[in-house]
Parts: structure tokens; C-alpha cells; sequence
């Protein structure tokens, strides 16, 4: 790994806790192996283009890593459903990460909507070079799932290859589309494929107690997270 920078941001009001305040730690990599991020992502760092971040919060310790185990994976009722409605509607192809006008539009009418609805930081618009800079210059092997209704563009999801597992790095979708679910179908697409590939795990990001739009992670399980001393646990043993 070659690292271009190392700085802790300057403490800012939590995104996901709005009574909490965040600090987060980042390390920018010029070059990084997937075997080194696959060893990061164990101790609790994310990546999203070519920096790495993981929480340096003062006060709460509340974001966790979260992983599936992918072998003994069982679905609930709820994501079964899911299933039902969606494996004859949604098509899936997974390809070279890439920029389009579709792409660029799809992911600012989610954010708009997010921001709108659910209170989301607003942002400008995606230009094709900040798109390529988030998704898909990417330092280590790195897919890009594109969602389809028919031949319209529904939903797009990228996905880090790693030794032990396929990490999903971000997800967005057409907001029409909400009531589809394709948020957890992303998820469970991804487990299929780990499945598939014969990988242990699917980490799924940072699961946080009292975040509405993260707390969806717990229910993929049985599933591990990375508590505040360093140990990779159930969830159930965790909370």
C-alpha cells in the first residue's frame, strides 16, 4: 500500500446520530492490493475511491463493522418476499465499473430524493469526473452491478473483490422504484453471488444502533460485527 496522505477530520456533527459528534480517520492510497484491504476491512476500515476511513468519534463507539456469514445465510419471511417479487422483474448484470449519463442522472434523482425525504446532506450534482473518481477508478478489483427493469437502468450497486469475501461499497436506485425493494435485493444478490464464488463473508458497511437507514443490515443473518475492542462477534452478543 502507498498512502498519500494521513489526516483525522475536525469533529463535525454525526450524519447518522444527529446527537452524536463524528470524527473520522482517512488514509488516501495511491496503490493498494486486495489482499491489504481485505486485512482493513478485518480492522474495522472502509474505502470509497481511493481513500480509507473507519470512525476516531470522541464520544460514541456506535458504528460497527457488520459482515454475513454467507454459508449458513437464511432468509426471513420479509426477504423472501423479496425474492418472490423481484427474480422474474429485476434483471442483473454485473460488468466493468463505467460512467453514463444514465448512471450520473440515476444517482443524483437518489440522492435528491434521499435528501428530500429522509434528510440526507445535500450535495451538488455528479459530474463524470467526480462519478469516476467515486466509483470507478478504483484502486483494487471492483464490479459494477446494474439493475434492470427490461432495458431501463433501475438501480446500480459496485462491489470490492477481496480474498475472504465481496464487500458492497455503495448502492442506488431510482426512487420510483422505492417501493421494490431493491435495496435488500442488491444485498441479497450479493450473498448469492459470495454463495456462488464460494466466499465466507459479505460486509456490508457500518451497522449503527438508533440509524434507521442503516439498521437494515442486522437483518441479514447470521451475521458478525466488529465491537469496539477490536473482536469480530454476533450482533445478538454484541447489543
Amino acid at each position: 500500500m502507498e498512502i498519500s496522505s494521513h489526516y483525522v477530520s475536525p469533529p463535525h456533527r454525526c450524519s447518522y446520530l444527529n446527537d452524536q459528534t463524528a470524527m473520522l480517520e482517512y488514509v488516501d492510497c495511491s496503490q493498494l492490493t486486495a489482499q491489504e484491504y481485505g486485512y482493513l476491512l478485518e480492522q474495522g476500515w472502509r474505502r470509497f475511491g481511493k481513500s480509507l476511513f473507519r470512525p476516531r468519534c470522541p464520544f460514541c463507539t456506535s458504528c460497527w463493522s457488520l459482515r454475513v456469514i454467507v454459508e449458513n445465510f437464511n432468509m426471513d419471511r420479509s426477504q423472501r418476499r423479496n425474492v418472490r417479487d423481484n427474480e422474474d422483474r429485476v434483471r442483473l448484470q454485473i460488468g466493468t465499473p463505467s460512467v453514463s449519463s444514465q448512471k450520473l442522472h440515476l444517482h443524483d434523482a437518489f440522492h435528491s430524493h434521499q435528501s428530500e425525504q429522509v434528510g440526507w446532506p445535500k450535495f451538488p450534482p455528479k459530474d463524470v469526473e467526480s462519478y469516476q473518481s467515486s466509483f470507478v477508478n478504483n484502486p483494487i478489483p471492483t464490479e459494477e452491478w446494474c439493475y434492470y427493469d427490461q432495458e431501463k437502468l433501475i438501480g446500480v450497486g459496485y462491489v470490492d473483490v477481496i480474498p475472504q469475501g465481496l464487500s458492497a461499497i455503495y448502492f442506488f436506485h431510482d426512487p420510483d422504484y422505492r417501493d421494490w425493494g431493491l435495496g435488500t435485493w442488491n444485498v441479497l444478490k450479493v450473498i448469492e453471488e459470495a454463495k456462488r464464488r464460494q466466499l465466507p463473508f459479505v460486509y456490508l458497511g457500518y451497522y449503527v444502533s438508533g440509524c434507521r437507514s442503516l439498521e437494515y443490515k442486522g437483518k441479514f443473518r447470521p451475521n458478525e460485527v466488529l465491537d469496539p475492542a477490536g473482536l469480530w462477534k454476533s450482533l445478538e452478543l454484541a447489543g
